[in-house]
């Protein structure tokens, strides 16, 4: 079920240069700690153009921050159904492998801050693309070298009691730098559903949102043995 699917909230240490660096980047992330998007809005995009380009010409205007209303749709555009990032899965925070990831044992942490969407019909199914912008910020843990990010899509026909029309799964991997502050891109292509009957057609909903379920669990490190 979509509830279950969608519980979404879910190497070594460098120099003493970088530590510092992640300690104050990593205690500026956590005071935002309280749910919603903690790592920036729109203007993130701008530190990366190519990534903020490429949205650009997939999207064209189509694209808001987290919190903008999405932009209505001109004459004779299918409307598309909004974007809406999944309660309790707006971030994606890794600690320590065996710990919470929470002060120190934190080792990075991905939020989501821009979407955009698109709608094509073939007949009676549309395909939608869902674009996802998003920045990756390592923690006082160490900077890792690359950070696997899940994130799920779903389309949602919303009510008292939600319908999840179709959902799934996309990875990215992400390439972090010295700096440990990384944004990130995925487009989800092949999303395709049913065209929905009339009247419940305004009802529908793409939810998105990290997924961490959807990841192998990382195994703690085994402690040397004593040789006798």
């Amino acid at each position: 079920m979509m509830r279950n699917g969608l519980t979404m909230r879910t190497m070594g240490q460098a120099g003493r240069p970088r530590t510092a660096l992640a300690l104050a980047v990593a205690g500026a992330v956590l005071s935002g700690c309280g749910g919603g998007s903690m790592l920036g809005s729109s203007s993130d995009t701008s530190s990366s153009p190519s990534i903020g380009s490429r949205f650009s010409q997939l999207f064209g205007s189509k694209s808001q921050a987290v919190g903008e209303s999405a932009p209505s749709p001109v004459d004779n555009e299918l409307s598309c159904p909004p974007v809406t990032i999944r309660a309790g899965a707006s971030t994606f925070a890794v600690g320590v492998p065996g710990k919470e990831a929470v002060g120190n044992d934190l080792r990075y942490q991905a939020s989501i801050t821009r979407t955009a969407r698109d709608c094509t019909r073939n007949g009676d199914q549309i395909t939608a693309r869902i674009g996802i912008l998003g920045r990756v910020i390592a923690g006082p843990a160490g900077n890792p070298t690359t950070v696997e990010i899940p994130l799920r899509v779903a389309v949602v026909q919303g009510g008292v009691q939600e319908k999840t029309i179709t959902t799934k799964v996309f990875k990215t991997t992400v390439t972090m730098n010295d700096q440990g502050s990384v944004p990130f891109s995925l487009v989800a292509e092949d999303m395709v559903y049913p065209v929905p009957p009339a009247a419940t057609g305004d009802s529908y909903i793409f939810y998105i949102g990290f997924d961490p379920q959807a990841l192998t669990p990382e195994r703690p490190a085994r402690a040397a043995k004593k040789k006798k």
